[in-house]
């Protein structure tokens, strides 16, 4: 049996309920397995009522997310997880909240996806970053990228403010042919303008994000292998670079 042998991966869910969802579900069928017995244990805190990170950072008029996701960090932790994830890209923004708040590794999301597409990105080319505004305004990506001189292109203000309503739909549970289109749209603008690779910096828009037409990396697909690589191949977790 697997149980007290393997790391156990501890979710700071709910932002949203559907991208934690996701996340669960790429990992089940990332693992190897040939019996219920050989999959990764997940423990999973699918808290909705954490504060909006939009109304935080966009509005300037909600309460800090910070200290919701540092309680529920130390929950996981006392429940057993060994390593804690955040399928939220917005939300590392509180980052440093989460990591003060336990011993535990916190695996950064932003700067995990960062080495991924520079590692996999052609010289000179650059990548597109489709993510909520908040991302876009906090400087996340930008920041992640630096350290390896990878130019970045976001979506024209009208592109971005037209994202904005895709992911918030998907929160809203609307995944039809219009906001799927919409999606496909801004991302082939994208390309037009130059990205040799584009990267779904929002797990929301992981949801609808299989076809793009185009070179893509998904933070969620990114988050899941890494998951899988810690547990099953002793992989450290990757966190905030210093």
């Amino acid at each position: 049996m697997q149980c007290g042998k393997e790391k156990v991966v501890g979710i700071l869910g709910g932002m949203g309920p559907a991208a934690t969802v996701d996340l669960m579900k790429r990992v089940i069928d990332l693992t190897p397995a040939v019996d219920d017995a050989d999959h990764i244990r997940m423990i999973v805190d699918n808290n909705p009522g954490v504060p909006s990170r939009m109304k935080a950072l966009l509005d300037g008029t909600g309460e800090s997310p910070g200290p919701c996701m540092a309680e529920m960090a130390r929950r996981l932790a006392s429940w057993g997880a060994d390593f804690l994830v955040i399928p939220c890209n917005t939300a590392h923004f509180y980052y440093d909240d989460v990591r003060n708040a336990v011993s535990a590794p916190v695996v950064h999301l932003v700067d995990l996806t960062a080495s991924v597409v520079a590692e996999r990105l052609p010289e000179h080319m650059k990548a597109g970053i489709m993510a909520s505004t908040a991302v876009v305004n906090t400087g996340l990506y930008d920041k992640a990228f630096m350290p390896y001189g990878v130019p970045l292109l976001y979506p024209c203000p009208a592109d971005q403010e037209r994202l904005l309503d895709v992911i918030r739909s998907v929160k809203a549970g609307d995944r039809g042919w219009d906001i799927r289109n919409s999606f496909l749209a801004i991302a082939a603008s994208l390309v037009k303008e130059g990205a040799g690779i584009l990267i779904i910096a929002c797990t929301e828009l992981g949801v609808i994000g299989e076809e793009l037409g185009a070179e893509f990396v998904d933070t969620t697909d990114v988050l899941a292998s890494h998951i899988v690589s810690v547990v099953k191949k002793g992989a450290l977790p990757f966190e905030k670079m210093r």
